[in-house]
């Protein structure tokens, strides 16, 4: 078996290369990073614009939609808080929107790094990564959302007047969905503690009323402070667990060197 370190393009073993030539290979890198960057910035900002004169009026009417449907009227009690909440709506659709260019931007950078085999793996993950967090984000919104904002509302009733204000409610909706998206990406991550070496299917098992408690514990740190938003995200993460651990049967550690 031969011993030969790596070797450049130009032949020579990476051992060789000069200081002068790791300068610029580090320079080079962080030109085409800097690069990126600027793109990805341009793209946000260009959506952004497009979605505050074109579409931030539309956005609002289905934001505010849940609560509107149920006769209640959104207030603010800053002179610039619809304003600013228009802005923080405007660039999360701004980021969305650009997503792809932001995405492909990055695919771009890292790819000349990876093996063809890895990155045919990395397309695959980061597919089933982002199906995971849209159908936790829609799950929530259509399934789980509706029942939370019924149940705040029932607990009100006959006690106050509901008065609510624009930027409290659309921080509320987005701290809502937002970490069930991410809930949902269980299953990838327990993939890769697997394919790691971190975790096997054994141990995850092993491990399942411990998670069971965590998972609930989470569930009520990251959810509003209601019994029907906790349940509704921890049973979900629950059966993303129990998919968690078919994954990790079906997923071989990567053999260490």
């Amino acid at each position: 078996m031969s011993t030969a370190g790596p070797v450049n393009q130009d032949g020579r073993d990476s051992e060789e290369t000069s200081p002068q030539e790791k300068r610029a290979s580090l320079l080079s890198h962080l030109l085409a990073l800097r690069k990126v960057l600027i793109i990805c910035a341009a793209a946000i900002a260009a959506a952004f614009f497009l979605v505050f004169y074109l579409l931030i009026n539309r956005l609002m009417d289905w934001i505010i939609g849940p609560i509107s449907a149920r006769g209640i009227e959104i207030i603010y009690t800053a002179m610039s808080e619809a304003l600013v909440t228009k802005f923080k709506v405007a660039l999360i659709a701004a980021v969305i929107l650009a997503s792809p260019i932001v995405i492909w931007q990055v695919w771009s950078f890292i790819k000349p790094g990876l093996y063809p085999n890895e990155q045919k793996q990395f397309r695959i993950l980061f597919f089933v990564a982002l199906m995971l967090f849209l159908m936790g984000v829609t799950f929530c919104y259509f399934a789980v959302y509706t029942l939370a904002v019924d149940f705040f509302l029932i607990q009100g009733d006959g006690l106050a007047t509901p008065m609510l204000s624009i930027d409290k409610y659309v921080n509320f909706l987005f701290g809502f969905i937002v970490p069930f998206g991410i809930a949902f990406l269980l299953p990838v991550a327990l993939y890769l503690t697997t394919r790691i070496g971190w975790t096997n299917a054994k141990m995850l098992t092993s491990k399942r009323k411990f998670v069971i408690l965590g998972v609930f514990v989470l569930a009520a740190i990251l959810t509003p402070p209601d019994i029907v938003s906790q349940v509704a995200l921890g049973v979900p993460l629950c059966l993303l667990y129990e998919a968690g651990i078919l994954v990790a049967r079906l997923t071989k550690p990567r053999p260490r060197e």
